[in-house]
């Protein structure tokens, strides 16, 4: 094993040798400053949008940019999972848009601290022969504390007594953004998870890369799915933009938050491809094999359901899609990495069919909430049930395309033997 560090960050400077000094930044300040732009930077965005959102609803001719700015800064809260009171009425839905800004932010700050911070601790050598090494958890723990702090005082600042912001949940919410993201992100960029990867078992090392290419494969089938019955429906959509009477600026907004929710729509969208689809109000149902809905709001992205009714027959045959998906992308893993043997392709294919679809039902159980009074204050996919058939059309899929492969590469290795 060589140093945690790559060649060129290091420099020999007699026997012992000098870390650059890049990578032995104070773990400490680094780490906490991380995780407080980490969660200040997509807040300033939002704070921005708010801004210009107030501007271009009236001009500024009603109330003042503060409001702005707090209408912002409760858009951040919602996307970790705060939900507001408006009027007295709770909205509990989270925006997967500001969420995975968010993330992604985490993600992008913690390679960069990892990187920092990888001059500290042991090397490889010393790790491997079981010298104890806290930087990654010491430098989560600290980015995880600023990331907090930023989203208390913003809880504290942006709420009032008639807001419904939940702390807790936000703090919760950040907490697990951290823990998720920024702790492998700071891992990976101080050079640890490549040691630590030795240690996973090679079947789940494997079947990783194989779980995200049948989830990056999922979320484009929802969205072109998505897209052509909006497209379908377009007319339907430009039909509600014009009954709302809304000017330009207040349609660009408007156009703006339906962005922010079209991460939720293909939640949506694929627990319907599933099977157990999802409600839009209490007693109702979109799904393949039945449609009931009632009176619906006024918001440009649901002209993409279907109509009420009896659904066409073809929608039965929606239900290979998902282990058309998965099987589709296992083969294309499986081809760049063959399996040893049928046992281990069969293990790898259904540990990533069964990881996608568990990874899934976590998301659609993100998607939904109240999102308004009475009647839709229940929205969103029925979880559980996507849950259990995105596990099941996965993990078949995984297993027919990883046994598939195998047989057709063992097949070509004989004939051309």
């Amino acid at each position: 094993m060589t140093s945690l560090l790559p060649p060129s960050t290091t420099r020999s400077a007699g026997p012992g040798g000098l870390h650059d000094l890049a990578h032995r930044r104070p773990l400490v300040l680094v780490a906490t400053l991380g995780g407080a732009a980490a969660a200040l930077a997509p807040l300033l965005v939002c704070l921005a949008l708010g801004v210009v959102g107030w501007f271009l609803t009236d001009a500024g001719a009603h109330g003042s940019s503060s409001d702005g700015l707090r209408v912002g800064a409760l858009g951040w809260l919602l996307g970790h999972g705060s939900g507001v009171s408006v009027q007295g009425v709770p909205v509990t839905a989270v925006p997967l848009g500001v969420t995975l800004a968010c993330a992604w932010t985490v993600w992008r700050v913690g390679l960069r601290v990892g990187d920092s911070v990888s001059g500290h601790g042991p090397d490889a050598d010393r790790i491997a022969d079981g010298e104890r090494d806290w930087t990654v958890p010491v430098a989560a723990g600290l980015l995880a504390a600023g990331y907090v702090v930023v989203a208390v005082v913003t809880c504290v600042l942006a709420s009032d007594t008639g807001s419904g912001v939940a702390t807790g949940r936000v703090v919760s919410w950040s907490l697990m953004l951290c823990l998720a993201l920024g702790a492998p992100a700071v891992a990976v960029g101080s050079g640890r998870a490549a040691i630590w990867a030795a240690l996973v078992p090679p079947v789940l090392r494997l079947a990783l890369p194989a779980c995200r290419r049948i989830l990056l494969g999922w979320l484009l089938a929802t969205g072109v799915a998505f897209l052509g019955a909006l497209v379908v429906d377009l007319g339907t959509a430009a039909n509600v933009l014009s009954q709302l009477h809304t000017d330009l600026g207040a349609s660009a907004l408007l156009v703006l938050l339906s962005l922010l929710v079209v991460p939720n729509a293909l939640a949506f969208s694929g627990s319907y491809l599933l099977g157990p689809g999802f409600a839009v109000g209490t007693g109702t149902l979109v799904s393949p094999s039945a449609v009931v809905l009632g009176p619906l709001p006024m918001f440009p992205l649901l002209a993409a359901l279907p109509d009420n009714g009896p659904p066409p027959a073809w929608t039965a045959y929606l239900a290979v899609v998902p282990a058309l998906v998965a099987a589709v992308a296992v083969a294309r893993h499986h081809r760049l990495v063959p399996a040893d043997g049928w046992g281990e392709a069969l293990a790898r294919g259904l540990a990533a069919g069964v990881l996608a679809g568990i990874v899934f039902g976590f998301l659609a159980g993100l998607a939904g909430g109240a999102v308004g009074p009475g009647r839709m204050r229940e929205v969103g996919p029925f979880e559980l049930d996507v849950a259990l058939h995105a596990i099941t059309a996965f993990g078949i899929g995984g297993l027919v395309g990883a046994l598939a492969t195998t047989w057709w590469q063992r097949r070509s290795a004989a004939t051309a033997d």
